[in-house]
């Protein structure tokens, strides 16, 4: 019975709503983007303002936020484990740094991606879900309905379809992501990744340029992992693996099909991760004030999270 009190109460539990809050700001931030996206990149052609006007006139505005349910019921919980294992792993693989200090950017590229490879296991089956809803033409299921005609249809292996792909993209992405905000805040606030007093600024473009780089590193493989995903047991081209759908990806639609998308992608990354990195360190500003009105020194969160 006082296990969550305690728990929220711990550095590790403020660490870990902290990462939901920012999850939270993420998804709604950038939704109605990433619905985009997925149309371009499952879709022949068409431009980002095309899939835009064409959603708007024959499904109407709402339909950019179909299948939100199931990444934003799950997001709180998947985002504070990302960046919970994160801040495990960044100091595990640097264990010769002093606990008064930062991870070095080698602890913080290997913590990323191994968060990444880790979270990949949860991320796979909401993804499969999210892309199949926002690929509906009409709004007729939700993602409950979805899993189980995915479980009925394709068995529950159906629900890992892309797991392989999956983790293929987090685990670099992941990397590059948590090494690019890391960097840029202390290139913008020099001395910040120490003191922790970095302002909405930074954290925003840090934020935002991180999310854009991890997107960069391994847009081809997202491509083909919404490819994967979204193929069903009716669907019109089968693919058999990562290679095969490679492979007749060019053969239909050249190397370009691989980068289809990547503006939009690029564009929410920036908005989605500035939100993101904001409410993060917003909620443990909060979380961790003294109560005399000062702005936490996160070099404590730090310190705490070793001792435990």
């Amino acid at each position: 019975m006082d296990f969550w009190p305690e728990f929220l109460a711990s550095s590790w539990g403020k660490e870990f709503v902290a990462g939901g809050f920012g999850g939270i700001a993420g998804i709604m931030a950038g939704y109605p983007l990433d619905s985009i996206r997925v149309r371009q990149q499952s879709s022949p052609s068409g431009s980002a303002l095309r899939i835009l006007r064409q959603v708007a006139t024959t499904e109407g505005p709402l339909a950019l936020y179909r299948g939100m349910t199931a990444p934003l019921a799950s997001v709180t919980f998947q985002n504070a484990m990302v960046f919970q294992i994160y801040a495990i792993l960044s100091r595990a693989f640097d264990s010769s740094n002093s606990s008064t200090d930062p991870p070095s950017y080698k602890g913080v590229a290997l913590g990323g991606i191994g968060a990444g490879a880790i979270q990949s296991i949860m991320l796979s089956p909401i993804e499969l879900i999210k892309i199949r809803l926002q690929l509906q033409t009409q709004s007729e299921k939700g993602p409950l309905s979805v899993a189980k005609n995915i479980i009925k249809t394709e068995s529950w292996r159906g629900l890992y379809r892309g797991l392989t792909i999956t983790a293929l993209r987090d685990a670099p992405s992941h990397g590059f992501y948590f090494w690019t905000y890391e960097f840029m805040r202390e290139q913008l606030h020099p001395g910040c990744r120490k003191s922790g007093q970095e302002s909405f600024n930074t954290m925003l473009v840090a934020g935002g340029l991180a999310g854009v780089a991890s997107w960069v590193c391994c847009y081809p493989l997202d491509v083909i992992k919404t490819r994967l995903q979204a193929q069903t047991p009716n669907s019109k081209v089968k693919y058999n693996g990562i290679v095969d759908c490679f492979q007749k990806s060019v053969r239909n639609d050249g190397y370009s099909v691989l980068f289809r998308g990547l503006g939009t992608a690029v564009s929410r990354a920036f908005v989605v991760n500035g939100a993101i990195f904001t409410a993060y360190e917003t909620a443990l500003r909060v979380f961790f004030n003294n109560g005399d009105g000062n702005t936490i020194d996160k070099q404590e969160t730090l310190q705490a999270d070793n001792a435990i």
